[in-house]
C-alpha cells in the first residue's frame, strides 16, 4: 500500500505497530477519530531520531517512536496502548510532578536525572534530560504531555572520566601515562571521541585518540613523542575547518577558552557530529604553555535537537494559525514569543516584537492598566481580564487576555504565556444591549402610544372601507339581480302572454262554438310553454343546477345522428365540414343536453354568418400533461369537441362578455343571451371546460372539453326517437308517486293511455306501503322533491324489497338530482317540463331495460 494513502505515513517499526494495533479496546478509540493535533504529533515524533513519546488523555496512553522502543527494551513492545503509570513503576514516581505541572500549561525540562532501565537483560543506570510539554487539541484544552528524552549517561560518565583524568593529571603524569590504555579501551565504548593536549610553546600536539587521528598505539609508546596538529585537523570536515582553526587560535590568542560544534569529515557515511571544548592553561608569566581538550561524538543529540526544533517549527504553524495572539513574555518583561496573528494586531512581524518590553508595544497608558495583572502573573498567578489594546487600524479592540505563569525546575517562575482573544464584537454588542436595555422601558412607551394611534387610525379606515366595500357589493349584487330578473321577466312575461292570453281565446272560442278556429291558440300557447321550459332548463344549466344522467357518450355517432338536423339548421348558404377522429375515446356526459349544446353552437355560428360560410365540426382526443394547462381542469385524458365558425368573430369587449347571463348582440325578440352561459354551465357540472378564442372577421372557434369514460367497451345503440312508443303487453303494473295533483293526473292518464295498470300516492310513506305489500310492481315513477321523505329515499327502501325494480325519476329542479352519483344502476330521469310523447317513450324504455319481467318481492329477514 502506497505511504499517502495510510496512517501513519512513517515506514519505521512503530509505525507499523502503531497501524496494526487494536486501539478499539483503548480509550483512544479508532485512529480515524483521534484529534487533529494527536495524529500529527504522532506522524511527527515517528520519524525523529531522538527518544518521543506521547502521553494522551487521563489515562497517560503511550505512544512512541522507534528510539524510545530501544531505549525502554524489553518493556517494548507491551508499552504501546497502556497507561503510563501503572508501568513506569520509580520513573513515573520521578516524573509525576513534573508531569502534573505540564497539565497545568507549564512545561518541564529535567535535566540529566538517573534512572534504571532495562535496555537488555540486566537493569543499568542511564541518566537523562527529559522535556515535559503540554499537548492541546483544538479548543486549546490541555489533552496530552510530550515527553522528549535526551540521554546524557555518556557525557556524564565522560564528564566523570574527564574529571578524573584531569585529577590523575594534575597529580602525577606518570599515572596518566600507565592509565593510558585504559582510556583508550573507555573512549571507544563512549561518545568521548577523544582528547588532546596542545603544547602551544612547542608547537605541536599530543594526541591520545585512534579514533580520531587514525594513530596507531605504536605511533605515540614515547611520552616524549610529539605529532603534528595536522591529523586533528583532517578528522574536521572540510567545509567546517577554517571556522574550527579560527576558533582555537582566538582561544589561544586571547579569552582562553574554545567550545565548537562540526562535522567530522567521512568519504562514504552520512556526516557525524562532535564537539570539542579546551581551555588554555598559562605560566606564571601569563603566556599559553598548553593547550588540552576533549572531543565527542554528538550525532544522535544533534538529530535529537533537529527533531525538536522540526517539532517546535510545527507547533509554531499550529500557534500562527490560530485566531488569537499567542505569546511569551520573560521575568523581565519582554517578549521571547509571539504567533503570526500578532502582526495581525499590531502590524509588526513577531521577530521585531522579540526582545522588546511591553511597556514599548503598549505604551505608557497600556501598560499601567496591565501592570498590577502582570505582576500577578510574576507571582505565579493565572490571570484573566478584558483590555482594550491599539489595533493597527488606527482603533481600539478590546480582548480577553490570559496570563498563564511558567516555572523552572526549582519552581521559580521565569516569566509567564499570553493568550488574548479579540472580543470587540462581543463587547460591542453587549454594550449595545446594555444601552438598549437603558432605553428600552421609553421607547417600548413611544412605541406603543404610535402602535395605538395608528391602529386607532386604521380601525377607523378599515370600518370606512368595511362599509364603502358592503354597500358596492350590495350595489353590485343588486344590479347583478336587476339584470337577472329583468331578462327572465321579460322572457316569461312575453311566454306567459302567449300562453294565457291562447288558452283565454280558446275558451271564449269554446263557448261560443268556434271550435275549429282554436287549433292556432293552441299551438301558440305550447309553443310558448315550449319557449318557457327550454329558459328554464338555460337558466339551471347557468346555474349548474340542471340534473345530469352522466353515461358513457359516443361522441362521433352523436355528431353523425344530428348531422341532417344540422344541415337543416345552417341552411343551404352554409357548409359544413367534419374532422373526427377515427379512434375517438367515449366521452361521460350527458348525451341530451350534449345535443342541446351542440345545437345552440351551431346555431350561434349560423348567426355569425348572414352571407354564408363555413362551418367546421372536429372531435378529438387531448392529454393535459399539467394543472390548470386549461382552465382549472386536472390533468389527465379529455375528449375536445371543436364548432369553428369563419363569420364576423367578436371584439374582445363582447369576447369578455360572452358567458354572462342574457348578453346578446342579437336584436330584441332573436335571442335570450343564455346560450353560452348555459353551455358552459354544463360543461363546468360535468367536469369539463370550455374554451373561446375569437377575432374580428376571422371568425369564432368553441372548444368543448369533456372528461373520458372509464369503460372502453362499446356502448349499444341508444333507441330511436322515433321509435313506436311501446304499450303495455303483460298487464305491466306502475307506481306513480307525485305530490302535485295536475302532474300526478297527467302521468296516470298516459298510462292508463298506454295501457298500463297504474298505482298512485302522493308521499312518501303511503308509497312505501304499497311497494311492502303483495301487489305486482314493474316500474316505480316517483317524483324526486317529495314532501318530508325525498324520492332517492324512497327508491332506496324499495330497492330493499325489490332489488331489480327500475325506477323513473321526475324532477322539475332538485339540487341532489343535479349532482354525479344520484342515479344507480336501472334508474333513469325525465325533467319537467315533459310532453307526454316524452313522459311514454320515457316510461316504455324504462320497461324495456327489464326485459319486462316483473319484480318479485323479498321477503324481510328477521332482525332479532
Amino acid at each position: 500500500m502506497p505511504t499517502a494513502e495510510r496512517w501513519p505515513h512513517s515506514s519505521s517499526e512503530m509505525g507499523e505497530r502503531i497501524r496494526q494495533y487494536d486501539w478499539q479496546v483503548t480509550p483512544l478509540g479508532s485512529p480515524a477519530n483521534w484529534p487533529a493535533a494527536l495524529r500529527l504529533l504522532v506522524d511527527t515524533i515517528l520519524d525523529a531520531p531522538g527518544p518521543m513519546c506521547i502521553l494522551w488523555g487521563e489515562d497517560n496512553i503511550q505512544l512512541y517512536n522507534d528510539a524510545h522502543a530501544r531505549l525502554i527494551g524489553r518493556r517494548h513492545p507491551a508499552e504501546l496502548g497502556s497507561p503510563a503509570c501503572g508501568t513506569w513503576g520509580a520513573t513515573w514516581e520521578l516524573l509525576e510532578p513534573a508531569c502534573d505541572g505540564a497539565r497545568r500549561g507549564e512545561a518541564r525540562l529535567l535535566h540529566n536525572r538517573h534512572m534504571l532501565i532495562a535496555r537488555h537483560d540486566d537493569a543499568e543506570d542511564a541518566w537523562f534530560d527529559m522535556a515535559l510539554s503540554p499537548i492541546r487539541d483544538s479548543r486549546g484544552k490541555i489533552a496530552g504531555l510530550l515527553l522528549c528524552l535526551n540521554e546524557t549517561s555518556e557525557r556524564m560518565r565522560s564528564e566523570a572520566r574527564l574529571s578524573q583524568t584531569a585529577l590523575r593529571y594534575k597529580l602525577s603524569a606518570e599515572a596518566y601515562r600507565l592509565s593510558e590504555q585504559r582510556l583508550q579501551l573507555a573512549l571507544e565504548a563512549s561518545d568521548l571521541i577523544g582528547i588532546w593536549d596542545w603544547d602551544v610553546q612547542g608547537g605541536a600536539t599530543c594526541e591520545q585518540v585512534e579514533l580520531l587521528c587514525h594513530v596507531s598505539e605504536q605511533d605515540y609508546t614515547s611520552p616524549q613523542q610529539s605529532l603534528s596538529v595536522q591529523p586533528f585537523v583532517e578528522h574536521i570536515h572540510p567545509d567546517d575547518r577554517a571556522r574550527v582553526l579560527a576558533a582555537m587560535q582566538q582561544c589561544v590568542a586571547g579569552n582562553g577558552t574554545f567550545a565548537e560544534r562540526y562535522r567530522l569529515h567521512a568519504d562514504d557515511e552520512q556526516p557525524r557530529w562532535a564537539y570539542a571544548r579546551g581551555r588554555c592553561h598559562y605560566g606564571e608569566d601569563g603566556r599559553v604553555l598548553r593547550f588540552p581538550g576533549a572531543v565527542m561524538d554528538i550525532s544522535r543529540q544533534h538529530a535529537s535537537e533537529l527533531a525538536l526544533r522540526k517539532s517546535e517549527a510545527e507547533i509554531k504553524m499550529i500557534t500562527d494559525a490560530l485566531p488569537l495572539l499567542i505569546g511569551y513574555i520573560d521575568d523581565q518583561e519582554r517578549f521571547r514569543f509571539n504567533n503570526r496573528y500578532y502582526e495581525d494586531w499590531f502590524g509588526y512581524p513577531p521577530e521585531w516584537l522579540r526582545g522588546k518590553t511591553v511597556r514599548e508595544i503598549l505604551g505608557e497608558a497600556g501598560y499601567q492598566l496591565r501592570r498590577a495583572n502582570i505582576r500577578a502573573a510574576l507571582n505565579g498567578e493565572t490571570v484573566t481580564f478584558e483590555a482594550h489594546s491599539p489595533h493597527r487600524d488606527g482603533g481600539q479592540r478590546r480582548s480577553l487576555v490570559h496570563y498563564l505563569p511558567r516555572v523552572d525546575v526549582n519552581g521559580k517562575v521565569i516569566g509567564f504565556f499570553v493568550m488574548a482573544l479579540d472580543v470587540t464584537e462581543r463587547w460591542r454588542a453587549e454594550q449595545a444591549l446594555r444601552e438598549l436595555n437603558e432605553t428600552l422601558e421609553s421607547r417600548i412607551q413611544e412605541r406603543t402610544q404610535a402602535l395605538a394611534e395608528v391602529y386607532e387610525r386604521l380601525l377607523k379606515e378599515m370600518a370606512s372601507r368595511e362599509q364603502a366595500q358592503d354597500a358596492l357589493r350590495q350595489a353590485q349584487k343588486m344590479e347583478a339581480v336587476g339584470q337577472l330578473t329583468g331578462g327572465i321577466a321579460h322572457d316569461f312575461n312575453n311566454m306567459l302572454t302567449g300562453i294565457i292570453g291562447g288558452l283565454d281565446l280558446i275558451q271564449r272560442y269554446i263557448q261560443s262554438g268556434r271550435h275549429g278556429e282554436t287549433q292556432r291558440f293552441i299551438d301558440a300557447a305550447v309553443t310558448s310553454a315550449n319557449r318557457a321550459a327550454a329558459l328554464t332548463h338555460r337558466l339551471l344549466a347557468f346555474a349548474r343546477r340542471q340534473p345530469l344522467n352522466l353515461k358513457r357518450v359516443e361522441l362521433n355517432a352523436l355528431i353523425d345522428s344530428m348531422h341532417d338536423l344540422l344541415i337543416r339548421t345552417l341552411g343551404s348558404h352554409i357548409q359544413i365540414e367534419t374532422q373526427l377522429q377515427a379512434d375517438l375515446w367515449p366521452a361521460y356526459s350527458d348525451d341530451n343536453q350534449l345535443e342541446s349544446a351542440l345545437l345552440n353552437l351551431v346555431i350561434n355560428a349560423r348567426d355569425a354568418m348572414p352571407d354564408g360560410g363555413t362551418l367546421r365540426i372536429g372531435t378529438a382526443n387531448v392529454v393535459l400533461e399539467r394543472a390548470r394547462q386549461v382552465g382549472d381542469l386536472a390533468p389527465g385524458a379529455y375528449v375536445t369537441l371543436t364548432v369553428a365558425d369563419s363569420g364576423c368573430g367578436m371584439t374582445p369587449k363582447v369576447l369578455a362578455s360572452a358567458f354572462e347571463p342574457f348578453f346578446t348582440t342579437k336584436p330584441i325578440g332573436q335571442g335570450t343571451g343564455l346560450g353560452l352561459s348555459m353551455i358552459y354551465g354544463f360543461a363546468r357540472q360535468a367536469g369539463g371546460h370550455l374554451q373561446i378564442t375569437s377575432e374580428p372577421d376571422a371568425g369564432t372557434e368553441v372548444c368543448l372539453y369533456l372528461p373520458t369514460h372509464a369503460e372502453a367497451v362499446p356502448c349499444a345503440p341508444a333507441p330511436s326517437a322515433a321509435a313506436a312508443v311501446l304499450r303495455a303487453q303483460q298487464g305491466e303494473c306502475v307506481l306513480v308517486v307525485e305530490d302535485d295533483p295536475a302532474v300526478r293526473l297527467l302521468v296516470l292518464d298516459v298510462l292508463e293511455m298506454l295501457g298500463y295498470q297504474a298505482l298512485e300516492a302522493a308521499e312518501g310513506t303511503a308509497a312505501v306501503a304499497i311497494l311492502e305489500s303483495e301487489q305486482r310492481i314493474d316500474l316505480l315513477v316517483t317524483d324526486v322533491g317529495l314532501p318530508g321523505m325525498n324520492g332517492r329515499q324512497l327508491a332506496d327502501i324499495a330497492r330493499q324489497r325489490r332489488p331489480q325494480l327500475p325506477v323513473l325519476f321526475m324532477t322539475g329542479y332538485a339540487e341532489r338530482a343535479a349532482s354525479s352519483g344520484f342515479l344507480d344502476s336501472g334508474m333513469d330521469m325525465i325533467s319537467k317540463p315533459f310532453t307526454i310523447d316524452q313522459l311514454a317513450q320515457q316510461i316504455s324504455a324504462s320497461l324495456a331495460e327489464n326485459d319486462g319481467q316483473p319484480d318479485r318481492v323479498q321477503p324481510l329477514q328477521n332482525q332479532s
